[in-house]
């Protein structure tokens, strides 16, 4: 797998930062692209740098952590060819993956914990998009023809 990117805000901090030492434990490349203290800031700054990143092939894949994991996935999928997955258990991670290709993965702190945002990481990454010619066929119809 090539590099990873990882950001969160204020309410994702602590999270990101379990994930990040987890990931570099795994052997994973990531870089964290922000917030890089637990201070007040707004959510769609580091949602917009990571989906544009993603968005742009300079990562294959990235994780935004915020309070819920809304916020994040509804600013990340504003950019053409993101697919961010707001999610809060193993199985809608696995399949988020499987079948959505779902390149950004939302989570958030207050909702899930640190054992269980381990396993939705986890899951995620080990997953891969099904071949099947219904998913690929429906995941080409996600993108907006007109973008």
């Amino acid at each position: 797998m090539s590099r990873i990117a990882i950001a969160s805000d204020h309410g994702g901090f602590h999270l990101k930062a379990v994930l990040v030492k987890a990931m570099n434990e795994w052997g994973l490349a990531v870089e964290d692209l922000g917030t890089h203290t637990d201070a007040s800031c707004d959510y769609p700054d580091y949602a917009h740098a990571l989906a544009r990143a993603v968005s742009q092939g300079r990562f294959q894949r990235g994780v935004l952590i915020c309070g819920t994991g809304i916020g994040m996935s509804i600013t990340a999928n504003r950019h053409p060819g993101v697919r961010a997955a707001a999610v809060s258990d193993t199985f809608s991670a696995r399949m988020a993956r499987e079948h959505n290709d779902a390149n950004v993965l939302c989570m958030g702190e207050r909702v899930v914990g640190q054992g269980l945002a381990l396993e939705i990481l986890k899951a995620w990454l080990d997953g891969r998009p099904d071949p099947d010619a219904r998913h690929v066929r429906r995941v080409a119809k996600i993108e907006l023809p007109d973008r």
